[in-house]
């Protein structure tokens, strides 16, 4: 009777476990009827039919629940069943070896030799050799780096190469900006503009034909500027990487969560949610950072909670460790997992559509900027310049120079909107 009643007490959490389900399958559908976007209709279908297999899941294990119950108390008659079989059947039985097999239908063969069957793991191994531009940096500017790796003006540059995943360490990025500097930016570039000059008519490379002491005038200031340029361009580069990785998590994140609310909903260790949605491949970006979580708690032994404030701290983007620091008080306080990431799924699913209404805004606004620059001003511009031609005032250009000013022009401003609406489109 007591594992009757265990029986039913688990048959009752499953069917709990079931509604929740349906009920997360319902919202998630009715969201996919309301949106038009191809993308977000693709990433919700994945979650649909994740949804369906853990109902499925939840349904077999009802079954073998049910199966477990009985309300009456069974007889042991074992024993006497074996004695009454005849010693001469159970001989024969014996001889032929007849398989268990045979008296199982196909449905259960098919069934034990699919669980039989083991999927061959292909393991591979990535096996990394030292970059040589790297290790020549390393070489002659890492005890230079190391001092200035204390300096405050690498703090910042720090904390972004943690969290944009570039796999350098500080000190090594540090040396790589002087040897770019030093040698390819500084040197290299010096010497060649000091003998040579650069045209636009063939040949593009000439041997410049000035003295080296007026030459030098002309180019010494390339010792200054090109340095000084290519180290702002390496020194902010990690930190656009960090907001270039932030913005694909954040369009990665809604959906992500709503998978991880369907799965908490099945009852498992949380720090297998991780593991499940990195199987998934589904969301290239998050993948590094659940890796991350992984990696603490199986390699360095930290348990759920302390790993998810580690990551937090230099996650790239705002909203996720904000995720990981709710999640970890959530678990801590022992909350409910399901109805948390359930309620962060829709908070983070209204930021995303207010995000590309913001979009759409900041479009129909470029839109109009686009009419007025590169339809209405060039025609004025090629008018005042026509003018300016026939009447002689101010400076005159050719009908050829004027056409090949405007479609110069108006390539560029088109190359300028391109790239700006393709960083500000939400992916």
């Amino acid at each position: 009777m007591i594992e009757n009643k265990d029986s039913l007490e688990k048959l009752k959490d499953e069917i709990s476990k079931e509604k929740k389900t349906i009920g997360e399958l319902n919202s998630v559908f009715n969201y996919f009827k309301n949106t038009d976007n191809p993308e977000e209709r693709k990433m919700i279908f994945s979650q649909i039919k994740n949804l369906k297999n853990a109902l499925k899941k939840t349904n077999e294990d009802i079954l073998e629940k049910l199966g477990k119950i009985s309300l009456a108390k069974p007889l042991h008659i074992k024993e006497k069943i074996k004695k009454e079989i005849p010693q001469k059947e159970e001989k024969l039985i014996k001889k032929r070896k007849i398989p268990e097999e045979k008296f199982l239908s196909n449905i259960e063969k098919e069934t034990i030799k699919r669980l039989k069957k083991k999927e061959e793991k292909i393991i591979k191994e990535k096996i990394k050799k030292p970059n040589k531009y790297f290790k020549t940096a390393n070489k002659f500017f890492s005890d230079f780096s190391r001092s200035l790796f204390k300096k405050k003006i690498f703090l910042e540059l720090r904390k972004d190469l943690i969290k944009t995943n570039l796999q350098v360490t500080p000190i090594s990025y540090i040396s790589i900006i002087l040897f770019t500097i030093s040698i390819i930016a500084g040197i290299f570039l010096f010497l060649f503009f000091l003998f040579f000059n650069l045209g636009v008519e063939l040949p593009i490379v000439t041997l410049a034909t000035e003295g080296i002491g007026a030459r030098f005038l002309k180019v010494f200031w390339l010792l200054f500027a090109i340095p000084i340029g290519t180290f702002l361009i390496m020194y902010f580069y990690p930190s656009l990487e960090k907001k270039s990785i932030e913005n694909q998590i954040n369009q990665e994140l809604p959906f992500a969560v709503i998978n991880m609310s369907a799965i908490s909903g099945s009852m498992l260790e949380p720090s297998k949610i991780f593991s499940i949605i990195i199987s998934t491949k589904e969301y290239p970006y998050l993948e590094k950072e659940f890796t991350k979580i992984i990696n603490e708690i199986n390699i360095y032994g930290y348990n759920l909670v302390t790993a998810l404030r580690h990551i937090a701290v230099n996650s790239p983007s705002k909203k996720l460790a904000d995720l990981f620091n709710s999640l970890a008080t959530t678990i801590t306080s022992g909350g409910d997992l399901p109805n948390f990431f359930d309620k962060r799924a829709q908070s983070l699913l209204f930021e995303h559509r207010l995000e590309k209404e913001k979009y759409t805004k900041t479009a129909e606004t470029f839109m109009d900027i686009y009419i007025s620059v590169v339809i209405a001003a060039p025609m004025i511009l090629m008018l005042l310049l026509m003018m300016m031609k026939i009447s002689g005032l101010g400076i005159s250009l050719s009908s050829s120079m004027i056409t090949l000013i405007m479609v110069l022009g108006v390539s560029i401003i088109n190359v300028i909107f391109i790239t700006f609406l393709s960083l500000k489109q939400p992916k």
